[in-house]
């Protein structure tokens, strides 16, 4: 071996000087802080996440909302009933039509008004489809958030359909303002049921597919499979719900359990899936399985949809009686209630929001403990939460 000379000696001693130096820089009781968003596409629009790092581990994190709070709980205090429906559109966004439900079904609580079989039902075919077209987004963009493109096209792809029905119907592809309180502002379009019969076929292939190329990929479970596990306990205490608590082995879902008259999810035949594990893994596989469910949901309603009207009979001005009602339905993001006061006025005195995403990512704190930085990406995705839901 060549002997160092003693320029190279006297480099070499300088060298290992500053990586001594940078090592006691690193090694400190403070640790190092990621500041993650609030502008950072992982994030799912301007939410915060900061982190403590111990290396690659994170010993503590908060989630930092606010940062678009757009105050629709004062703003319906300014809006008649009508006027609402237009604002709560666009709380969940990708979702719209099923946030104008719970609302509705508030106001007729109080008015003591029922609308007719057709309209219910229709009411639920749309509510559904809703999930599917909210869902579907969930499955192609968590692809994404793990290195995998491909199952974005094919989302967008299929979506495309539900909305075109949606749209059909409605006459709004992303904000319907459809729902009325009564019933609904108009009855389905000629041809419509079998087209989107069609459409629901064309979802469940979407599902088969996600299931080969995202569910059955094993670089996807290695990423998923044990990482950020929730256990039941945990979940409930922190007020976990929908797809999130379901995860968790927790067999709740309000369609099922929570005695809502306004829909008609107890006139057909469906199932409440669950899975034991908790992990990333499970909340993505639940709501596979979910997107599934809601199409057959869709078919059996357009299979029994009963003839009559669309409109209860109510007021050309709608006032709603003095009093206070709440009112929660299973959302897409999870459950979503709307606690309506009123003194008779032509809009609510106040209403207070409970969105599923605000509650769903109080947990954030607790299940970043201890993980490693890249699979703070993945738990945020698998805990899928709409920045709008948040930031009300």
């Amino acid at each position: 071996m060549t002997a160092l000379t003693e320029r190279q000696q006297l480099a070499y001693v300088d060298a290992q000087a500053a990586d001594a130096r940078v090592n006691v820089e690193l090694e400190t009781d403070e640790g190092m802080i990621l500041n993650l968003g609030p502008q950072h596409p992982a994030t799912h629009g301007t939410l915060r996440v900061t982190a403590k790092l111990d290396g690659e581990q994170v010993v503590w994190a908060d989630v930092v909302p606010g940062y678009m709070h757009r105050g629709y709980e004062k703003l319906t205090e300014v809006r008649t009933y009508p006027q609402v429906t237009t604002l709560i559109n666009r709380i969940d966004w990708l979702g719209s039509f099923a946030n104008e439900v719970p609302f509705i079904l508030a106001a007729e609580q109080l008015m003591e008004i029922e609308a007719p079989p057709r309209a219910r039902c229709i009411r639920t075919i749309l509510f559904e489809m809703a999930r599917i077209a909210n869902l579907v987004i969930f499955l192609g963009d968590l692809g994404v958030q793990l290195g995998a493109v491909t199952p974005t096209f094919y989302a967008f792809r299929d979506r495309e359909h539900v909305l075109d029905q949606i749209e059909a119907v409605t006459g709004g592809r992303f904000h319907p303002n459809f729902d009325r309180i009564g019933g609904l502002k108009d009855d389905l379009p000629k041809g419509w049921i079998a087209d989107t019969k069609a459409v629901m076929a064309r979802i469940r292939s979407f599902c088969d597919e996600m299931e080969d190329l995202l569910f059955g990929n094993e670089i996807f479970e290695a990423r998923t499979r044990g990482v950020g596990v929730i256990p039941a306990e945990v979940a409930l205490a922190y007020g976990l719900s929908g797809a999130n608590l379901r995860a968790s082995g927790v067999d709740w879902d309000l369609r099922r359990d929570g005695g809502i008259s306004g829909l008609a999810h107890d006139e057909v035949d469906w199932k409440v899936w669950t899975h034991p594990d908790g992990d990333s893994f499970a909340r993505c596989w639940v709501r596979l399985q979910e997107t599934r469910e809601a199409t057959h949901i869709v078919d059996q309603l357009c299979d029994g949809l009963p003839s009559g009207p669309i409109m209860a009979k109510v007021p050309r001005v709608i006032k709603v009686p003095p009093g206070e009602a709440y009112v929660e339905t299973e959302n897409p993001l999870g459950a979503m209630g709307y606690y309506l006061v009123s003194k008779g006025d032509l809009g609510p005195f106040r209403v207070k929001i409970r969105s599923a995403s605000f509650s769903n990512i109080s947990v954030v704190p607790w299940v970043l403990k201890g993980v490693y930085v890249p699979d703070i990406i993945t738990i945020l995705a698998s805990l899928y939460f709409i920045l709008g839901d948040i930031d009300r």
